[in-house]
């Protein structure tokens, strides 16, 4: 009777004017190869200009075709836009 956790990025999106990448991560628990209980998600988004070196190779796949320059600077320019309304 083994106990293992299993864990996967089962989706990513990409949302938004500013092209934030939206990524949900499954965890469950097998024994002996079975699904025992459910899952459960873990959310976060990568918006445009984070660092996302320590992402799974996928999320860094997409999040380096979507972030683009244009896309960085009109996010850059939307938040300072935003904290001189403030």
């Amino acid at each position: 009777m083994a106990l293992e956790k299993k864990t996967e990025i089962d989706k990513v999106e990409i949302v938004g004017q500013y092209k934030a990448v939206q990524v949900r991560q499954a965890s469950w628990v097998e024994e002996d190869g079975v699904m025992i209980g459910g899952k459960s998600y873990h959310r976060w988004v990568v918006s445009a200009g984070d660092d996302y070196s320590n992402e799974e190779a996928e999320v860094q796949a997409v999040c380096a075709a979507v972030h683009t320059d244009e896309v960085k600077a009109a996010y850059a320019a939307f938040l300072a836009e935003q904290s001189i309304s403030e």
